[in-house]
């Protein structure tokens, strides 16, 4: 059973890390800016994909980066071209559906199956948002406290310049 917003709250809460969350309608893609409203720092978007003998990889990059995807296999080390996962992984490995893809569902990824990719351009912001878990909030996180948090879920950080 995929750990719920609260539980993930309270992780964080753990791990001494300090979040704050605003509420609202839920967002399908990153082009809903006008109804997440003034929230500063960086915001994300989320690739989860998949190489050809089946490793996963979640790409959290800015909202606005431009990212190669028949080059990507290239920066973060996939076996050949990737290819987007499908919504059963996605629900099975990070505990979402599509549409609320996040950094925050490593929490899920109890086998450490998904390699997480974070681009470097989007780690120079002092705060990053995402979904915690549902598109109806949006959670920001000093960009610190989210490499603890990934490393606190059993996961690698990786850094890479995955945007162009």
């Amino acid at each position: 059973m995929p750990r719920t917003e609260a539980e993930l709250f309270a992780f964080l809460a753990e791990l001494g890390i300090a979040v704050s969350t605003k509420r609202h309608p839920p967002l399908y893609t990153v082009d809903s800016q006008a109804l997440r409203g003034e929230i500063a720092g960086g915001h994300t978007k989320n690739l989860f994909l998949k190489d050809k003998k089946d490793a996963f990889f979640l790409v959290t990059v800015g909202e606005d980066a431009v990212v190669d995807l028949k080059q990507i296999h290239h920066v973060i080390g996939a076996a050949g071209r990737v290819s987007f996962g499908k919504p059963e992984m996605l629900k099975e490995l990070l505990g979402v559906a599509p549409g609320a893809v996040t950094v925050f569902g490593l929490i899920n990824d109890t086998q450490h199956r998904v390699k997480v990719v974070l681009d470097e351009a989007l780690m120079r912001h002092a705060v990053i948002n995402a979904h915690p878990l549902t598109n109806e909030a949006t959670t920001s996180i000093a960009s610190g406290d989210l490499v603890r948090f990934v490393e606190a879920t059993g996961h690698d950080a990786a850094i890479l310049k995955v945007s162009a």
